[in-house]
């Protein structure tokens, strides 16, 4: 049976990983956003997105890994390639994001670009983190879980 001690510690451990998790991932969308931005000067903008996508993607899976969910190393190729399908699903709701900005205001400024760009971003980050926990880096949480005592 789950004691309050024990669902006291989970429920500082969400916390905890939430706040390390909007720190990375959001440190690395912030720098994402302006890369986007930059690079759409250039080539399109789906594109310039899906590039900065991918190599974010990459990047903040290791911050994960190794900061956010508490594994302390690199990750594992199972968990790149879950956390690329959470990222598809994060690319085509910037995507949309961005395409009904451009259907209500043609020329839209920078400012109500990334406005609408890390609004976007951060809805999907929000469930990005819900999938990394509960799926991608899970088992580990559940090892890490046992070692200390919290599992029932």
């Amino acid at each position: 049976m789950e004691t309050a001690q024990s669902r006291k510690q989970a429920a500082s451990g969400a916390v905890t990983a939430f706040s390390r998790f909007v720190v990375c991932g959001g440190g690395v969308g912030v720098a994402s956003s302006f890369a986007v931005a930059g690079l759409a000067s250039w080539i399109p903008w789906i594109l310039a997105n899906a590039l900065v996508t991918a190599l974010s993607t990459l990047l903040a899976t290791e911050l994960h890994a190794r900061f956010t969910f508490g594994l302390g190393g690199r990750a594992t190729w199972r968990q790149h390639a879950q956390s690329a399908g959470s990222a598809v699903a994060a690319y085509a709701v910037t995507c949309a994001a961005m395409l009904v900005l451009r259907q209500l205001e043609p020329s839209p400024g920078a400012v109500r670009e990334q406005a609408v760009y890390l609004s976007a971003s951060a809805l999907a980050g929000v469930a990005r983190f819900a999938v990394l926990r509960l799926v991608v880096f899970a088992q580990h949480r559940s090892k890490a879980a046992a070692a200390y005592g919290l599992t029932a």
